[in-house]
């Protein structure tokens, strides 16, 4: 059940009582709340209930307690500094894998090690870093958000790993590019489509 344009408006003067003015927050707020007042609605629930308990589930402290932590994440001197290391971590470990990737089509010296080293720093240091980013940084998403993100993140690690294993010469390869092609077909690409046909009919 959607929610109308009245009822939008309506969640939009709830955001605005808060002391929301980063406008980009805002805009997810009122995403979020949007989406999940359509879920309660479509259970059978009424809109002022629905919207409460939305509120409530979202931040129980108050919708003001979302830009504290918003603005705290954003300016924390750790944080910044996280964000560089895991930056520039990605950017090395990517220029290595590709490296080491052309390297082995030209057959020269050090592709292997360049692949392996390039795509285990990716995956096992920059991945889980920006997963905690993303978690940290980030509103409470709804579960298919979630389950989005956690299936891409597998099933881009299946994928990268088969790719070393046949750089390698190990055996599994097979096996781990099936499952990670599985999973990103069966379990990732409904998740990103459902959450991009949510988004635009909101």
């Amino acid at each position: 059940m959607r929610v109308t344009a009245e009822q939008i408006a309506i969640i939009s003067a709830v955001i605005d009582e808060s002391n929301i003015t980063i406008e980009t927050l805002r805009d997810d707020v009122l995403d979020h709340l949007c989406c999940a007042v359509e879920i309660e609605m479509a259970r059978g629930k009424d809109f002022e209930t629905a919207l409460r308990e939305a509120v409530e589930e979202l931040s129980p402290d108050g919708l003001n307690e979302i830009q504290h932590e918003t603005v705290f994440l954003l300016n924390s001197t750790k944080i910044i500094h996280m964000k560089k290391v895991m930056y520039g971590i990605g950017l090395l470990s990517a220029m290595a894998f590709v490296l080491g990737w052309g390297f082995g089509l030209l057959h020269l010296p050090g592709a292997t090690q360049l692949s392996v080293y390039g795509f285990s720093s990716f995956a096992f240091i920059f991945l889980p870093l920006l997963a905690i980013d993303h978690f940290k940084t980030n509103i409470r998403r709804t579960l298919s958000d979630k389950l989005k993100f956690i299936l891409g993140f597998a099933s881009g690690i299946l994928v990268g790993l088969s790719g070393v294993f046949k750089v390698m010469h190990l055996q599994g390869t097979v096996a781990l590019l099936v499952a990670g092609i599985l999973l990103c077909v069966f379990g990732f690409f409904p998740f990103l489509f459902f959450t991009m046909y949510k988004k635009s009919i909101t």
